[in-house]
């Protein structure tokens, strides 16, 4: 690995040709600053072990040659919807812009990457009634979730607008304080809290190792606020290379406009979406995510014919035994030089 020091003066200059500018999904050039940008959003945040700081002028650069290589963590289960666990590369095929891989780089079962995650909770008016068991769940899932000096999360709660409860911090006991300062009231802009998240937090987020990035959104689904289009929140949450996680908090016992759009917005990301019947529920869906996000496979390949175009390349891994069902996020959008 290559690495080029230069002075922050020439960051704009290093933009303009793509070189400092994040491209999840991609083992990639990442530019590690000292400092990261302080971000814009609204109400009270208790930064904790947070790395967010203003930049400082001067400060240097190490920028890591880009390497054309994809990573992809998927889950695989049985019939019974079950996580299979022992599975090898053979065991699967894979399809990158409908073209099998140059190279298989690396295939191993991934149980225990850190985790890097976003707890949007919808504080609408529309969930008032049951508000305060969304927070219990969501303080409970934190408990059981992140591991001090291993994990790490943010809360966000989302209404008309988003605020930042709880910045990035592996300090269960500020996630959790986070948590219980929202308050419920207003409409709903999902779309515009997941685009937020993913913008100004995870593609701001290139830790120095492998981490598994996720958003879980505590929601009915329904929107009426947003400055974005779904496809636009799905398109940055790609980008960022988030999986979507979404549990509804619809207990009408019907399938919704919401239902449709948080399904929508798990199948297009790689993750899942979970329709709780009664409230207590809730807490078995979160049980579920944790589960998963600990039950993972991992892929690396070099894509044959590939170009830093900037499109959208899909991606389809099958399991070729019978009755396996794989899920993955669906592609990525390739460097743009």
């Amino acid at each position: 690995m290559k690495y080029i020091r230069i002075a922050g003066g020439f960051c704009a200059l290093l933009a303009a040709f793509g070189l400092v500018c994040a491209f999840p999904g991609l083992a990639q050039a990442q530019a590690y600053a000292s400092t990261a940008s302080a971000l814009p959003y609204t109400g009270p945040s208790n930064s904790g072990n947070s790395n967010d700081d203003n930049p400082q002028s001067g400060s240097l650069l190490t920028i890591h040659k880009r390497v054309d290589e994809v990573n992809v963590l998927f889950i695989a289960t049985d019939k019974h919807g079950k996580f299979v666990r022992d599975l090898t590369q053979g065991d699967f095929t894979i399809l990158d812009d409908h073209k099998p891989p140059q190279s298989i780089v690396n295939f191993r079962r991934e149980t225990d990457l850190p985790l890097h995650l976003g707890l949007l909770i919808d504080v609408s008016g529309s969930v008032n009634s049951r508000f305060d068991f969304e927070q219990e769940a969501s303080v409970s899932f934190l408990q059981h979730t992140i591991r001090t000096g291993f994990d790490k999360a943010f809360v966000v709660g989302f209404n008309t607008q988003s605020q930042m409860a709880q910045d990035f911090t592996d300090n269960v006991q500020l996630l959790s304080a986070g948590v219980h300062r929202l308050q419920d009231g207003g409409g709903t802009a999902l779309y515009d809290a997941i685009y937020r998240a993913c913008k100004e937090k995870f593609l701001k987020d290139r830790p120095d190792h492998p981490a598994r990035k996720a958003i879980i959104i505590v929601s009915d689904g329904e929107d009426n606020q947003s400055d974005v289009s779904r496809a636009q929140a799905i398109e940055m949450a790609q980008r960022a290379e988030v999986i979507i996680y979404a549990i509804s908090t619809d207990d009408s016992g019907l399938i919704l406009r919401g239902d449709r759009n948080l399904q929508q917005l798990a199948d297009s990301t790689g993750g899942r979406a979970f329709f709780p019947f009664k409230m207590k529920d809730i807490t078995h869906s979160f049980a579920a995510i944790e589960d998963e996000l600990r039950s993972q496979y991992v892929v690396s390949y070099r894509p044959a014919d590939f170009d830093a175009d900037g499109r959208y390349r899909s991606i389809e891994i099958s399991a070729l035994k019978k009755d396996l069902q794989v899920r993955a996020r669906k592609g990525y959008f390739a460097p743009q030089q």
